[in-house]
């Protein structure tokens, strides 16, 4: 014979916290966030790491490119590259940061492009030179 008893049910979930240590969270676990197809062009991540690295030289925690290059294990030309990103145009730049992503195949703009369109110093001249290199 069993003895009558005390039963709580109640949900409990798992998820990862801070620093990647597994908590126990009650409740039921949130729905997972949709996936977006594709991936990010790899121009797009840069002209973010550009914009990046220079608000961290602007207040100061980093001296310099060659502070980059040492904490991203880059040469100095290779921060020079990225940061040569900010030289675009205001409305290019933002383009470039909301480029569609890629489904299949290679990138439609590429670093490549997009560097010989910064080493313009006029704005207008890097506008034409992206309406021909942009994707429709």
């Amino acid at each position: 014979m069993q003895e009558p008893g005390l039963q709580i049910d109640f949900k409990i979930h798992i998820r990862e916290g801070l620093q990647r240590k597994k908590e126990v969270r009650s409740g039921k676990a949130p729905a997972p966030k949709p996936v977006t197809p594709g991936s990010i062009p790899r121009v797009s991540k840069l002209m973010a790491l550009a914009i990046h690295f220079d608000g961290l030289i602007r207040n100061r925690h980093v001296a310099d490119y060659a502070d980059l290059a040492r904490l991203g294990h880059v040469t100095r030309a290779r921060i020079t590259q990225i940061m040569n990103l900010l030289n675009l145009a205001p409305d290019l730049q933002e383009e470039i940061l909301f480029l569609p992503r890629v489904i299949s195949g290679k990138d439609t703009v590429t670093e490549h492009h997009v560097r010989s369109i910064a080493a313009k110093i006029d704005w207008q001249s890097q506008r034409k030179m992206w309406r021909k290199t942009a994707p429709s």
